[in-house]
């Protein structure tokens, strides 16, 4: 028995620590691979049911023969319209709640809380009233931008915690500091393309409802623009001549409700990918850290960070993504335009090898060109040998529209990599997209050459503010930052774990914190600084003292990043 035990093998002997070590960070990358995946693939879903179901609704409340049948008193185009105030007018005012309610409840729970409430528009369907669709048509357009700028910041979370998983034997992801400028926008890239490549199939499974239930009771399209006149560029506000019956015969209540609840299983799968399959964006005491800078400070952040002239600049641009949903499509033009944008996605891959100008204009002047060529067309109404060119303008536009709306989520994840800021910038940039779509909502009256007069406008201005924010940023032109305050964690009874000194009391952080911030600060002064923000220091004894002061108290809520490109 001691003979075998002796001669016996060890069994930690073949332990290898770097190998487990390598398998357990390779588990981790494929992780986050997952939650790319994952949220991508629940964002599409989300959308697939939301513009499948509002489609299908609109054709069928707008049928006359349906509504006198089915809600014969009950106003359903003065619902739809509410309905659609509702969704276009409340995102105005989400850059005052997005940061807050991200902050207050997580990227992840965001984007789940988001698509509970694309849900439960879903099931107002079953019951359609006033006080159930219209409420819940404002409740989406509230939780439009946090869903937007939530899965912004998650898919750049996902990229950087690839690269420190890559990166896991680097001294600066053991210590949890920074990473370096630039490290992680390989990444970035990547990750951006795989997401707008799941998602803008959602236009495709838009079509889904259309295919396989509703184009069963239409009428052709002979009879429903019999009497349209004029199409087109020629064509003023909301096509005028259609048909108001669209319907050949009434679908029955019970394939209604089938279909539905087919679309309220799929929204609930959406909920459950949110769920279970997309993990956290932040370790435990990051999200604790974000929530601690203070509730103010979370509000007033956003507006800050608009005195970086490189988030101005791309302003318009943000403004043009919003003014593209000018032009509503169905059918096989719809499913063209989206495997387009789908398959086109992969092209912002080029900013690995190319200048980062080349993705955004080159969708820009592909936009231009079929805005210049819709200018002057106006084809005959109900021509079908006009449907190939639609299907290939529809198929360039969603060249353009890939290009454009990956180009910029990309551009902004490669100038912002502060996790602490991400959520804000991504907020600005789909506030103002949602201003956009509003501002396409209430011009619906104005004639068809008009409108494409102001996209083109608004494009040609966007690449001009684009060109110039990229001359600033190779010229090293000086940016603001707002400074994110420093966390204070204020509960009772809770010790939160720094490097050293983690059981010093309250009183004895903040005075050290003080002290720091004002060394941090004496530091920024000597560096190279803002045009409006540079003093020179005097020599003046107690005076100077004065003068370094007020500086200190007017600066405070700015730190220098110039040159950090």
């Amino acid at each position: 028995m001691s003979g075998h035990l002796t001669h016996g093998k060890n069994p930690h002997s073949e332990y290898d620590e770097e190998e487990e070590e390598r398998k357990y960070y390779r588990r981790k990358r494929l992780g986050v691979v997952k939650n790319v995946v994952a949220a991508s693939t629940g964002g599409m879903i989300t959308y697939s049911v939301y513009i499948g179901l509002l489609q299908m609704q609109l054709i069928l409340h707008y049928d006359e023969t349906y509504r006198e049948v089915k809600y014969s008193s009950m106003g359903l185009e003065d619902i739809d319209s509410k309905m659609l105030m509702g969704i276009n007018v409340t995102p105005i005012i989400g850059l005052l709640y997005t940061p807050v309610l991200i902050r207050f409840l997580g990227t992840k729970w965001m984007m789940f809380l988001a698509s509970g409430i694309y849900a439960l528009f879903v099931s107002t369907n079953f019951w359609e009233r006033y006080y159930t669709l219209v409420p819940s048509a404002v409740a989406i357009g509230v939780a439009i931008v946090p869903l937007w700028a939530s899965l912004g910041n998650y898919i750049t979370r996902m990229a950087q915690q690839y690269y420190e998983f890559v990166n896991y034997n680097e001294k600066h992801v053991q210590e949890q500091k920074k990473i370096p400028k630039g490290a992680c926008h390989r990444y970035i890239i990547i990750f951006q393309s795989v997401f707008y490549v799941i998602f803008h199939l959602c236009l495709v499974f838009a079509e889904f409802p259309m295919v396989f239930f509703l184009n069963n009771f239409l009428y052709d399209y002979n009879h429903t623009l019999f009497k349209v006149t004029e199409c087109g560029a020629s064509s003023q506000g909301y096509i005028s001549g259609l048909n108001k019956t669209v319907l050949l015969h009434l679908p029955r209540s019970l394939l209604l409700i089938k279909v539905e609840s087919v679309l309220m299983g799929a929204a609930f799968l959406a909920m459950i990918i949110f769920l279970v399959l997309c993990g956290a964006a932040y370790r435990p005491t990051e999200e604790i850290d974000l929530r601690s800078i203070g509730w103010g400070n979370i509000f007033q952040l956003p507006f800050k960070h608009l005195r970086d002239y490189r988030i101005r600049l791309l302003c318009p641009f943000f403004i043009y993504s919003g003014f593209e949903t000018l032009f509503a499509v169905t059918g096989l033009i719809m499913v063209s335009l989206a495997g387009s944008a789908s398959a086109s996605s992969t092209l912002s891959l080029s900013f690995l090898c190319l200048p980062r100008l080349v993705p955004l204009l080159g969708g820009a002047v592909l936009h231009v060109l079929v805005l210049v060529g819709l200018m002057t067309w106006s084809p005959m109404p109900g021509n079908p040998s006009w449907e190939p060119l639609l299907l290939v303008l529809a198929a360039l536009w969603g060249i353009g529209s890939a290009l454009n709306k990956t180009g910029l989520s990309t551009l902004l994840g490669m100038l912002y990599e502060d996790k602490e800021r991400l959520d804000f910038v991504y907020t600005i940039y789909h506030w103002w997209q949602a201003i956009a779509i509003f501002i396409v909502y209430l011009w619906s009256s104005l004639p068809m050459r008009a409108k494409i007069s102001i996209l083109l406008v608004t494009l040609l201005l966007s690449c001009l503010c684009y060109v110039l924010m990229e001359h600033r940023v190779m010229k090293k032109v000086p940016f603001r930052l707002p400074r994110i305050p420093r966390p204070r964690h204020k509960v009772k009874g809770y010790r939160y774990l720094e490097d050293d000194d983690s059981d010093e009391s309250e009183s004895e952080k903040s005075d050290e914190e003080d002290v720091e911030s004002g060394e941090e600060r004496d530091k920024d002064a000597d560096g190279d600084g803002d045009a409006d923000s540079q003093v020179s220091h005097l020599d003046l004894g107690e005076g100077g003292e004065m003068v370094r002061g007020c500086r200190r108290r007017r600066d405070d809520a700015y730190e220098q990043a110039g040159g950090m490109e």
